[in-house]
């Protein structure tokens, strides 16, 4: 029933956009009664949430899974980098739409939490890398955080907006983004 219910939440938050996201759509949408709904969610606020958490934890699952299980990222390995870059476009256009809801609709304090949560774990997944891969930085921390902004806030405009920059030349500039920070010391 709540897999059903928040199935319904994320297609109404899409479909309708969030000024127009109300609880009854989302129970008529999940064929179950708004009682039925209350029951598991208090509230709008709170079935968005729940289709946040799930939404960043999927990306951030996708991204996180395209890591090399057998040893380190090296930023200096043109392949690694273009394959992680890859693997986050990817999981970005999955759900455009949402993407759009969250980036340009939602009111900035509904996903912050989750939109921090995601930048953090991939920021400490990336600091760890960095820090194993020996590639010379002076604090991986800082040097996590600057790509992770860099490529998150490059990759969230370049889905949404669908510049004239093909896919390829995107994850070219990624991938010199890394490489740059690979060679400095």
């Amino acid at each position: 029933m709540v897999e059903r219910i928040v199935d319904a939440a994320r297609i109404v938050l899409v479909r309708d956009g969030y000024e127009s996201f109300t609880t009854n759509r989302v129970a008529d949408q999940a064929h179950v009664s708004p009682g039925s709904l209350y029951q598991y969610f208090p509230d709008k606020s709170a079935l968005v949430t729940e289709v946040m958490n799930r939404w960043s934890a999927e990306i951030s699952d996708r991204v996180a899974a395209s890591l090399p299980g057998a040893g380190p990222v090296d930023v200096r390995d043109p392949g690694s980098v273009r394959s992680i870059a890859d693997a986050l476009l990817t999981a970005l256009e999955a759900d455009a739409g949402l993407l759009r809801i969250v980036w340009e609709e939602l009111p900035a304090v509904r996903h912050r939490a989750a939109q921090h949560a995601l930048e953090l774990r991939v920021r400490e997944l990336l600091s760890v890398y960095l820090s194993a891969a020996g590639v010379p930085v002076g604090d991986p921390a800082v040097r996590a955080w600057v790509i992770v902004m860099a490529v998150e806030n490059v990759a969230v405009r370049w889905v949404l907006d669908r510049p004239r920059i093909s896919r390829e030349a995107l994850l070219d500039e990624f991938t010199a983004l890394a490489g740059g920070y690979g060679q400095r010391g």
